[in-house]
């Protein structure tokens, strides 16, 4: 088999996709996906805004053929763009030589990965990986490292956002996630964001451990205050608590580095991993550094089905690989600094700044008027998330190109003034 489209199976669903009969039913299609769509699919996600069927580098294309300059990137997942050819050929080649086994056994693309990642984060000796399918099991294994130490109390901060499942939410701040689905795992406290006065108070020998996110993503692309982190890896090493550090939205070069931490020059006992890890192919990681922290979970404390399959292990690999040969540090870095220096002036009176590193940025508003101006860029062609009533993030591919980053930044002015129109009845 080639592989041309027209040579494939017809596959229900995703052969209608791609070949919609007629004009007609060209411009029906993504109302009719849609619809179909409300009627099959839980609706905890609310209405999709697009039904999109193919992409191309940082764009995509939906059912009615529009195009559209992705700048988020399926959350700060597909770091590689879409369909790149290194991830796709990785994917295809080990599909079709061995796609899935159990956890009894090894495959070279597993070992390979972690192996890879203790390499990327310089792990003393001792360290391990254990590989999952998503951030929040990544977060749920990292609980259970916390449990394992037999202390009751774990700290998290105010904003955090670490997960859905139960362990998880637990450990996410946000109200309207949490309070459904009380009673949750207990022993969870929510500090101040960014307060050391409130972390020092709160560490004690009680503490299991303290989880954080170098920039919280979900909160409105909220970095730590600077000395913040290195603070708290002195003072949680004073108690012999553990610092789990939550790379899942920063790591994997988002910020510029291969992790975000680095910068601040900690070294973590425990380091979470996922989204951007497999460009766009589910897995995460859970990387416990050094022998103590490694030695806390044993042999049927924890486990997964699908963790660590050599599907996804390869297309780590493969994006690893990329990122790496195509020197996509140095293009975040360029390209976020561009967007980051030209947002306020593209933007006024609107946007007044920007926060974040590399490639994700938060775009602060003097108004609450973020859903009005995300709604204006996907009219426009441009997939923007407007994450708080106030900031809208860019999380967009690594790949992206610095013309088309201009392309967002000169639309911005016109995309500004229909976000302020909006507000009128």
């Amino acid at each position: 088999m080639s592989g041309h489209p027209s040579e494939l199976p017809a596959v229900p669903g995703v052969t209608d996709v791609l070949h919609v009969p007629g004009e007609a039913a060209q411009r029906a299609a993504g109302a009719e996906w849609v619809d179909r769509y409300s009627h099959a699919i839980m609706a905890t996600y609310g209405t999709p805004q697009r039904a999109l069927v193919r992409g191309e580098g940082a764009y995509v294309w939906d059912a009615d053929g529009q195009r559209y300059l992705d700048l988020l990137g399926g959350i700060a997942t597909n770091v590689l763009g879409h369909a790149h050819p290194t991830l796709v050929g990785a994917v295809s080649a080990q599909l079709s030589t061995l796609g899935h086994v159990s956890n009894f056994f090894a495959s070279p693309p597993q070992v390979a990965l972690a192996e890879r990642l203790l390499e990327l984060l310089h792990a003393p000796q001792g360290s391990r990986v254990f590989l999952s399918n998503s951030g929040a099991e990544a977060n749920e294994g990292a609980f259970k490292v916390a449990r394992r130490t037999g202390r009751p109390r774990v700290l998290a901060l105010e904003g955090a956002f670490h997960g859905r499942t139960m362990g998880a939410l637990a450990l996410t701040h946000k109200p309207d996630y949490r309070e459904p689905f009380e009673p949750l795992p207990g022993g969870v406290e929510h500090l101040p964001f960014g307060d050391l006065g409130a972390l020092e108070a709160a560490l004690d020998g009680e503490v299991a451990a303290l989880f954080v996110e170098v920039i919280q993503g979900e909160a409105g692309v909220r970095p730590l205050p600077e000395g913040y982190l290195a603070a708290a890896r002195e003072l949680t090493t004073s108690v012999g608590a553990l610092l789990v550090v939550d790379e899942v939205q920063t790591g994997v070069g988002r910020t510029g580095g291969w992790f975000a931490h680095t910068r601040h020059g900690v070294v973590p006992d425990v380091v979470t991993l996922a989204k951007g890890l497999g460009g766009g192919i589910p897995i995460g990681a859970t990387v416990t550094l050094g022998e103590r922290t490694s030695g806390l979970l044993v042999a049927g404390q924890h486990g997964t089905t699908f963790g660590g399959n050599p599907v996804a292990t390869a297309a780590a690999l493969a994006t690893l690989h990329v990122i790496e040969r195509d020197d996509l540090l140095a293009n975040v870095r360029e390209v976020g600094h561009r967007l980051a220096a030209g947002a306020p002036s593209a933007g006024a009176p609107l946007v007044t700044s920007v926060d974040g590193e590399g490639l994700l940025l938060g775009l602060r508003l003097a108004r609450p008027r973020a859903k009005e101006l995300a709604a204006a860029a996907l009219e426009a062609g441009f997939i923007v998330n407007a994450v708080t009533s106030d900031t809208v993030r860019l999380a967009p591919p690594l790949v992206l190109s610095a013309d088309q980053a201009d392309s967002f930044l000169a639309a911005l002015p016109q995309l500004v003034q229909i976000a302020e129109l909006a507000e009128e009845p």
